[in-house]
């Protein structure tokens, strides 16, 4: 079964979401963007989620971390709880 790992940067807004996207590009450190501005818990952790199955996570969610490849930040990923920037960090088959 599929594993993977990622982090995640949880905000209200596209356009917040899109001002952070860039930030990373030009440098920023993604686990320091989302310490300072993630509304997920997980921000403490710098983003992280640890691992996860396919079905453990919103289907929005799911659908990019299954897909993208790792290390590139995807996003802006809206769900029911806001707007994500996602980085798959680890994934298996």
């Amino acid at each position: 079964m599929a594993k993977a790992n990622a982090r995640h940067i949880l905000v209200e807004t596209e356009e917040q979401c899109n001002s952070l996207k860039d930030e990373i590009s030009n440098g920023a450190e993604f686990s320091d963007l989302a310490a300072k501005h993630s509304s997920c818990p997980s921000g403490k952790q710098g983003g992280d989620l640890g691992e996860f199955g396919p079905g453990q996570m919103v289907k929005e969610f799911d659908e990019v971390v299954f897909s993208a490849p790792v290390g590139v930040v995807q996003g802006p990923v809206k769900t029911q709880f806001g707007y994500h920037l996602l980085e798959v960090t680890k994934r298996s088959d």
